[in-house]
């Protein structure tokens, strides 16, 4: 099975730390981004990876090399001119053997320990074109509860909402892919058009999920990482 690793980001809310580095090379619990995730795709039967690269990709090809350390074999597409993240799935299809049932594409700045083989058995019960994980959205503020008096009743901290976000993972058909702009984003192009069709589907994920977009998610997922690493000890 294939995926693709949306890796050229320049993380501009990460600078300094990405001045020298994209952003999928950025250190969590110590090591890059781009190794956590490799080893997620590994255990979730990935053979085979595509990172799709702009902003310094000499510095992820240095690191990841061939992937086998990960256990993954690795191949490189290198945008010339920007292509926006449909243009640059398209282009990194096109590593894709012929035959493939579906594709597992993700966002470079994603941690999750979602199962992937959960997503896959839904995207292909659901005979989707695309399937995107949805995960909760947490408030960025603690909630205060109050009454109809004025009486506050409790005071909750950043809990989650009666809403769902894209995670930025997805289990991609054929069919998704050939509808895929030469440049653009997926999310203003295709992804409106199967979604008009009935055609796109969203798995409700619960498991951890952090997207690495700023200096505080990184400090937050450094402590978040830390928790797990004690829990599972």
């Amino acid at each position: 099975m294939y995926a693709l690793i949306i890796a050229g980001g320049e993380g501009e809310r990460l600078r300094p730390l990405t001045s020298d580095r994209p952003k999928a090379m950025i250190t969590v619990a110590g090591r890059p981004i781009i190794e956590h995730q490799l080893e997620w795709l590994h255990a979730g039967g990935v053979t085979d990876a595509v990172l799709l690269c702009g902003y310094r990709a000499d510095v992820l090809k240095e690191y990841v090399d061939d992937g086998r350390r990960f256990g993954v074999n690795v191949q490189y597409t290198v945008e010339e001119e920007p292509l926006g993240r449909g243009g640059a799935m398209r282009q990194g299809y096109g590593l894709v053997p012929p035959g493939e049932r579906q594709v597992v594409a993700c966002n470079g700045d994603i941690l999750t320990n979602q199962p992937l083989a959960e997503i896959i058995r839904y995207h292909e019960r659901k005979q989707a074109a695309a399937t995107v994980m949805l995960a909760p959205l947490r408030s960025p503020f603690g909630i205060v509860d109050v009454g109809r008096d004025g009486r506050i009743n409790e005071f909750r901290e950043k809990p989650e909402l009666p809403y769902w976000v894209n995670a930025g993972i997805y289990v991609l058909s054929p069919e998704f892919f050939e509808r895929l702009p030469e440049k653009g984003d997926h999310e203003t192009t295709t992804f409106p058009e199967l979604a008009a069709e009935g055609k796109l589907f969203g798995f409700k994920s619960h498991a951890y999920w952090r997207p690495v977009d700023s200096i505080k998610d990184l400090a937050e997922a450094e402590r978040e990482l830390q928790q797990m690493a004690k829990a599972r000890a």
